[in-house]
């Protein structure tokens, strides 16, 4: 399967290697196989949407915000519905969000991502993902569905909409100042 959308970071070449390397078992030399892979990816030159909405940067504009919002969304949208099979993220979050040179995102580090069949939940046995990112029925029923992405989704719109300093940046405003600031886009 080859995931192709201008907001997932787009897979370049790969190396899979092996090789046998001596060591000592029992006072005997052996040959044990070890074994190197490593996927090479697009260049993304302004790293993780972390880095802009973190304390180190000034924060982004309203329509970059936006632009970068529609973009994780659209993403999304395509592992979900793009494929017979929904592909479910499992990781969002703002490290997992790489930007190009023109800021547009793309999703990123599918190493606990599932594919799974139909539209119906799933439950689980082993928890993965990050705390804080993942919804309730996840953490305490083990249930995985699109829902734990879309929840991923909301908390990451959170972080980008209230920007650098977070929510203690957003309780300086009253609630009409906050949602006035976001009706604009």
């Amino acid at each position: 399967m080859r995931l192709d959308h201008q907001n997932i970071v787009q897979l370049v070449g790969y190396c899979y290697e092996t090789h046998h390397k001596p060591m000592l078992h029992n006072g005997e030399t052996i040959y044990a196989e070890e074994t190197n892979r490593v996927l090479c990816f697009e260049y993304m030159p302004n790293g993780s949407l972390r880095n802009h909405i973190s304390e180190e940067c000034d924060g982004l504009d309203w329509q970059t915000r936006y632009e970068i919002i529609k973009g994780i969304c659209e993403g999304l949208k395509y592992l979900h519905e793009g494929f017979k099979e929904p592909i479910y993220h499992m990781d969002l979050k703002p490290d997992n969000i790489l930007l190009d040179e023109n800021m547009m995102p793309k999703l990123a580090d599918f190493g606990l991502s599932k594919l799974y069949d139909g539209e119906q939940s799933m439950i689980t046995q082993i928890l993965t993902g990050t705390i804080g990112y993942l919804p309730p029925e996840y953490l305490f029923e083990h249930i995985v569905s699109k829902k734990l992405d879309i929840f991923s989704l909301g908390v990451v719109v959170t972080k980008i909409i209230t920007g650098p300093r977070g929510p203690t940046r957003r309780g300086e405003m009253t609630q009409q100042e906050f949602t006035n600031q976001q009706q604009y886009y």
